[in-house]
């Protein structure tokens, strides 16, 4: 038997069988016999001798029997087997005569088989079991805690949650029943309004037939005006005595006669009668328009035309400007004009100068088409959505129609006649004399962001938030051609001259022309961003475009 320690400080031991080999070469020296030998010791040691050999032989036999029975135990730390433990313990002890006979009787049972598999199992430590129990629960403690402090924060949480879901189911029954309120509400306004839809619409058509009449009854006014004058006119030279031709007189204009049937005194004469009359006339005009009345108090307002004038600038048109085909159109210069988005552009009438509004709340007044600076302006406190050339100095008329926001607003020239686009839909003509709504174009899906007038002003342009344009026809108020040019929202359209390309300003950077004759559109690619606005000059030789990226862009 060896001993041997471990790191612990603890012992074990091993068996260890030596055999005997029947090939040794050593030589035993023969021991003579001793004459004088003498067995020295007692029956009693003689008859134990016999007895241990008689044991051995049947642990020899035994062994022999069950050769595969005695197996080589594994060696464990902890716990300890029980010979191990056993042994270690009476070492520690100082107890080898109790380890001898403990080994003697151990080895000889189990090699005689005495002893079961089960005998020779774990000794629990009890010392490092208690540990690990002990480490255990405390661990469980803390778990305990931890879980109780997670289970309160959850009761808390739950109980908020449990106020919460009432508040909020409160106030979804009150919602409820503040929706069905107003649906009742709802259904009867819709009751309501249809009993008097048709007295509505009645009353739509008696007034589109009145305003007819008064537009009539306006002309027939001015006419029998002419003809009162020439009879007044007759009358006078009647009493004078004086035989002179009756000229045809023009409705609502004085014609002059001819130089060789009016003397001197004929000629007195007439001032005076006209200077009565036109006297007459104005007084009796003054009391019945209130614009004029007001015109006394702001002498700064200008007159509105008595009826639509002939336009000069059309003629030119007709002489000059030949129609251009859609597309030839290329940039030829960019100029950085505003450090934020150009949001609006206005050509002066007679002159080469374009004013630009923009999101930097400053506007100005530039040279075209150099772009030399003339003057700039500085005051408003937020961005510009419009500019004009000749704007009106107060507020004369509101003129009230339109069920959502106005987007754009500009007179026919050399008119009274106003159009207007709304996002409700719809384009409105108005009569700025008396602030009336003549005629509403339908026909929009989205909301119209700009319309604007042909140089002959038989003709609308308009385009909306989805990008697409319509013809109108003025006279019968229907759309003629609708062309999408979207999905990109079209922020301004413009007529050139001739009145046959169509240029539109689109949400994606794009300078849109259209073709009337054609039907061809087609795209200018060279802006930034977004493209607010879009004219063309007098003679149509230039297409001039404002963006977002603050810089406008000349086309030639």
């Amino acid at each position: 038997m060896e001993e041997a320690t471990t790191t612990e400080g603890t012992f074990c031991l091993q068996q260890v069988t030596i055999t005997e080999s029947s090939e040794d070469d050593y030589q035993y020296e023969e021991i003579p016999a001793d004459e004088d030998f003498s067995l020295q010791e007692g029956d009693e040691d003689l008859a134990k001798a016999l007895h241990t050999m008689h044991e051995q032989t049947i642990d020899a036999q035994i062994m022999a029997q069950r050769p595969g029975q005695i197996t080589k135990q594994s060696l464990s730390e902890t716990p300890e087997i029980v010979d191990d433990f056993l042994c270690n313990f009476l070492i520690r002890m100082g107890m080898n005569r109790t380890l001898d006979c403990f080994q003697t009787e151990w080895y000889e049972l189990m090699q005689r088989g005495v002893l079961e598999p089960k005998d020779v199992g774990f000794v629990p430590d009890a010392y490092t079991c208690n540990q690990h129990l002990e480490r255990e629960n405390i661990y469980l403690k803390k778990e305990m805690e931890n879980y109780k402090f997670a289970a309160n924060k959850a009761k808390e949480a739950l109980l908020k949650m449990q106020r919460e879901r009432d508040f909020h189911r409160m106030h979804h029954k009150r919602v409820v029943q503040e929706k069905n309120r107003l649906i009742n509400d709802i259904k009867r306004l819709k009751t309501h309004y249809a009993l008097y839809e048709p007295m509505l619409r009645q009353l739509n058509e008696k007034y589109e037939i009145l305003l007819r009449e008064k537009m009539l009854t306006s002309l027939e006014r001015d006419k029998v005006v002419g003809q009162i004058t020439g009879l007044q006119a007759t009358l006078q030279s009647l009493e004078s005595g004086s035989n002179i031709h009756i000229p045809v007189m023009k409705v609502g204009h004085w014609c002059d006669r001819e130089a060789g049937l009016v003397g001197p005194s004929q000629r007195a004469l007439r001032q005076a009668k006209e200077q009565k009359v036109h006297s007459a006339v104005n007084v009796h005009d003054s009391a019945k328009d209130p614009a004029k009345q007001m015109s006394k108090k702001y002498p700064k307002d200008s007159e509105f035309p008595e009826g639509i004038q002939v336009n000069p600038y059309l003629a030119c048109a007709k002489k000059c400007v030949r129609p251009l085909k859609s597309g030839i159109y290329r940039l030829s210069n960019t100029l950085k004009v505003h450090d934020l988005a150009v949001t609006c552009l206005a050509l002066h009438p007679r002159k080469d100068i374009i004013v630009t509004g923009s999101d930097d709340r400053l506007w100005k007044m530039w040279a075209f088409p150099n772009g030399n600076i003339i003057v700039k302006g500085e005051g408003h406190t937020d961005w510009l959505s419009g500019c004009c050339f000749h704007p009106s100095e107060r507020c004369r008329y509101t003129l009230r129609g339109h069920k959502d926001s106005v987007n754009s607003i500009e007179f026919f020239p050399f008119s009274n006649i106003i159009l207007t686009s709304s996002a409700d839909k719809t384009l409105s003509l108005w009569d700025a004399r008396t602030g009336l709504c003549a005629q509403t174009f339908y026909g929009h899906l989205h909301s119209c962001n700009h319309a604007t007038f042909n140089m002959k002003g038989d003709t609308i342009v308009s385009c909306d938030s989805y990008g697409v344009l319509k013809l109108w026809d003025v006279r019968r108020g229907v759309p003629m051609v609708s062309i999408d040019a979207g999905p990109h929202p079209g922020n301004q359209v413009a007529f050139d001259p001739s009145g046959h390309i169509v240029a539109a300003a689109s949400n994606d950077g794009t300078v849109k022309t259209l073709e009337l004759k054609s039907g061809h559109l087609s795209s200018l690619l060279g802006h930034e961003d977004k493209v607010q606005s879009v004219i063309f000059d007098h003679m149509a030789e230039h297409l001039i475009s404002g963006g977002s990226d603050g810089t406008i862009r000349i086309w030639n």
